[in-house]
């Protein structure tokens, strides 16, 4: 495969990986629906098409792209980066046909003006809502010289976004940071959390709020948790939307308006009732009533299939993606009509806290770890209709696999949250499906809700864990609290199971328990130092019986993946470091 197939493929799975961006839903849907935008588009293509192609004819004989050099590149790419973007969609159209404007005069000026003209080119396939379509556009119109500079600069920015992430992320006031490790046997060199600062025995290294919740199946409708923060709750303490106004075909409970208010913003108007999918400040024709129709059929198949099923997995998911819309339609909105209600910090994560750079929530996603699962047909086709009747587009995000792989993720990477002594009346883990990965930490023990987090999905598992995890505000928010005093570059690992050895259990029938719920929720064999001392004690007929050595079967994104085995490498070319 030649580097601009190599590259084009990469540009595909990085879009395609980017999420839900409703600017470019808003933006597609004036391509295809204003007629008058249409032909100025189509007036702009053929000019392009026009242009270029008698710059083809006279520079056919040359492949040169004028001494630009790796550096230049680089200087470009972060001049781009550098710059003010246009914020509204108005602003994005105008800036869109500037840039190829200009890409388009510069390229018919000879190989000294090819850079500036891949650089506009470049600029204006940032602002495009559908990306590789345009690289198409660009591969059949523009001169070979041009375009590879194009993907070039493309391949700078994919790598960037990447390897600057965590640069930003987890935000420095948290005083912990990601690091390529080489951690624990068996789970090979895997992004790791590593405490910024010392922390003594019991400190709060830090606090987090999830990025969406889902409480137990057989909870949703009880009434006695919070549907948002999932705070225990009085039935005369309760609110909920009324049911003679409400349309949702998916009722909760909540503790206070602004939880209310909070779950509709970022998922439950979308996923749920037939509320306008985009805020008021942009722009929207009213749907018919056909539509509407179409609309409450499919969320209430949507909400029953949920309810019949037991799982948390596909509200969990939807709920995710609906929070992506949430955000980037807000942030339309704000751009829109600078008067426009921004909310307050969520405590999440979700967005970088840095003005010079800026990751959203499909980056965290990007990053997470998850094991493979079986794709659901009719989850995937229950979700993807719910999608299409809210906002026609969004449904092409969600095909069998990549739900498959958004399950996989949610799961890999929630944490139960468990009150005091945890649900009595929670059936126990052996007797649960196995379908998907078990809910993570505080124990497979009497876990009461679950969810993922941004920061704390980067904390690995250790039958010695140097931290724990806490919920004493009686919410959803998470506290981790040093186990044990901590050097700054120490890594912060959890229990993700019940590591205690109980009264009736040995030393290695608790070993060998823990072992067995790790290779079965997360399929992985734990090396931590207490799981090979223990070993150590182990009679042949003991290990002889064990079969618990399990290669580690979690995966990362490909691109992730790359980065930290570059990482690691790297790492190794410096004195005095190796790599097993």
């Amino acid at each position: 495969m030649d580097n601009r197939s190599s590259t084009y493929l990469t540009v595909a799975a990085v879009t395609l990986a980017a999420g839900v961006a409703a600017y470019a839903v808003y933006f597609d849907y004036k391509r295809r629906n204003d007629a008058e935008f249409r032909k100025k588009l189509k007036k702009e293509k053929k000019r392009v098409q026009k242009v270029v192609a008698e710059t083809k004819q006279s520079e056919a004989s040359s492949s040169t792209t004028s001494g630009v050099t790796p550096a230049s590149l680089r200087e470009a790419i972060q001049q781009i980066r550098t710059e003010e973007g246009p914020r509204t969609p108005q602003e994005q159209e105008q800036f869109f046909m500037t840039q190829v404007a200009i890409g388009e005069k510069l390229a018919g000026e000879g190989p000294q003006s090819y850079l500036p003209a891949a650089m506009a080119f470049f600029r204006a396939l940032r602002v495009y809502p559908a990306p590789v379509e345009l690289i198409v556009i660009y591969e059949k119109t523009i001169i070979e010289p041009v375009f590879k500079l194009i993907m070039d600069l493309t391949s700078l920015d994919v790598k960037y976004r990447i390897e600057a992430y965590y640069d930003f992320f987890p935000p420095k006031r948290m005083n912990v940071s990601v690091e390529v490790r080489e951690t624990t046997q068996g789970q090979g060199a895997r992004q790791v959390l590593v405490a910024s600062k010392d922390f003594a025995a019991g400190e709060v290294i830090y606090k987090e709020f999830p990025v969406v919740t889902a409480l137990d199946a057989d909870l949703q409708t009880k009434g006695t948790y919070c549907g948002q923060c999932l705070r225990p709750i009085e039935p005369e303490m309760s609110l909920q939307m009324p049911k003679d106004t409400s349309t949702s075909a998916f009722h909760l409970t909540y503790c206070s308006k602004a939880c209310m208010l909070a779950s509709k913003k970022q998922s439950q108007s979308l996923l749920f009732t037939l509320d306008p999918p985009l805020p008021p400040e942009i722009p929207s024709a009213l749907p018919p009533p056909v539509a509407q129709e179409a609309r409450r059929e499919a969320q209430a198949k949507f909400a029953e299939y949920i309810k019949k099923s037991g799982k948390s997995s596909p509200l969990l998911v939807a709920r995710f993606i609906a929070r992506q819309v949430a955000g980037e339609t807000q942030k339309l909105a704000q751009a829109t009509s600078p008067s426009a209600n921004s909310s307050a910090a969520e405590g999440d994560f979700t967005d970088a806290e840095e003005q010079a750079e800026k990751y959203v929530l499909a980056d965290h996603l990007e990053r997470l770890r998850y094991l493979e699962v079986v794709p659901n047909k009719e989850e995937t086709e229950l979700l993807a209709k719910v999608l299409q009747t809210a906002l026609p587009g969004l449904e092409e995000f969600i095909t069998p696999e990549k739900y498959a792989t958004f399950t996989g993720k949610m799961a890999y990477n929630a944490f139960g949250v468990c009150f005091g002594g945890g649900r009595d009346d929670k059936v126990h883990i052996s007797s649960l499906s196995r379908s998907i990965i078990p809910w993570l930490t505080p124990a497979i023990s009497p876990n009461l809700l679950a969810r993922p987090l941004t920061v704390s999905s980067y904390l690995t598992h250790s039958c010695q864990p140097s931290a724990r995890p806490s919920f004493s505000s009686g919410t959803a928010e998470i506290s981790i609290i040093a186990n044990r005093d901590l050097k700054k570059g120490d890594v912060l690992t959890i229990a993700f199971v019940d590591v205690v050895q109980h009264a009736d259990e040995s030393v290695i029938e608790c070993r060998r328990r823990r072992r067995i719920e790790l290779a079965r929720g997360w399929r992985f064999s734990c090396g931590c130092e207490r799981c090979i001392e223990e070993g150590k004690t182990m009679s042949l007929e003991e290990k002889g019986g064990a079969s618990d050595e399990q290669k580690d079967e979690s995966k990362v994104e490909d691109s992730v993946k790359n980065y930290a085995v570059g990482h690691v490498a790297s790492q190794a070319q410096e004195p005095g470091n190796t790599i097993d």
